[in-house]
């Protein structure tokens, strides 16, 4: 028998989540840049990517939705 559970697809990424997590952080764009060893522009995508699927103007107003829904915690 199939599972009819609902799942939500996840709104952001797993890398645009680790972007937001070290953000949360204090962490500055070049230091989350070489924690995971990506450039501060893919960082910066990440973060203006994300501000775009949650229809915010900035990285502060993305936090607050994220933590609002259970996408991130403190």
């Amino acid at each position: 028998m199939k599972d009819d559970t609902y799942k939500p697809k996840q709104l952001l990424t797993r890398r645009e989540k680790e972007v937001f997590e070290l953000l949360v952080q204090d962490k500055t764009t070049k230091e989350i840049a070489q924690e995971l060893f990506i450039s501060e522009k893919t960082v910066r995508n990440h973060i203006s990517n994300s501000m775009q699927k949650l229809g915010v103007k900035g990285r502060s107003q993305a936090v607050v939705e994220l933590l609002r829904m259970g996408e991130l915690k403190l």
